[in-house]
């Protein structure tokens, strides 16, 4: 089995887990993160979390001009902080101004900064009740 990301190698340790537990042997998830790593040629777990990390191209850099939509909202802003998390990025990104989260007129909660995470195209993994991804990101 080739891992792509992360992510397919925690899902890889987890029915691993639950194979081991049908025939009674309990495993804990760092054992089955190691064994995992062993399995696909590494000497432990970092080395293959680094590896999978190092495969995944960031689409963002740091201080990059972007734009696009939180919560709804349209933005212009940029990227403060960024990390890679398997093949997703994780992006803090300031508000060139406020953007009002709240879509009521009674009230307001303007936000100037936000963390999310994205994938290559720059829309992020979590989603509003109506399926919309809460953040999502262009150059601009």
């Amino acid at each position: 089995m080739t891992l792509r990301n992360t992510a397919e190698a925690k899902a890889h340790a987890k029915s691993l887990r639950s194979a081991l537990a049908a025939d009674g042997t309990v495993l804990g998830h760092a054992q089955a993160l190691e064994l995992v790593a062993r399995q696909n040629g590494a000497r432990d777990w970092n080395t293959l979390s680094a590896r999978l990390a190092q495969t995944a191209p960031l689409p963002f850099h740091l201080h990059q001009r972007v734009q696009g939509r939180y919560l709804g909202q349209p933005f212009k802003g940029q990227i403060t902080a960024l990390s890679s998390v398997g093949t997703y990025c994780s992006v803090t990104v300031r508000f060139d101004e406020p953007v009002d989260t709240v879509t009521f007129d009674s009230f307001s909660n303007m936000r100037r900064v936000v963390r999310g995470v994205v994938d290559i195209d720059g829309s992020s993994v979590r989603r509003t009740s109506n399926g919309t991804p809460h953040l999502t990101l262009s150059a601009s």
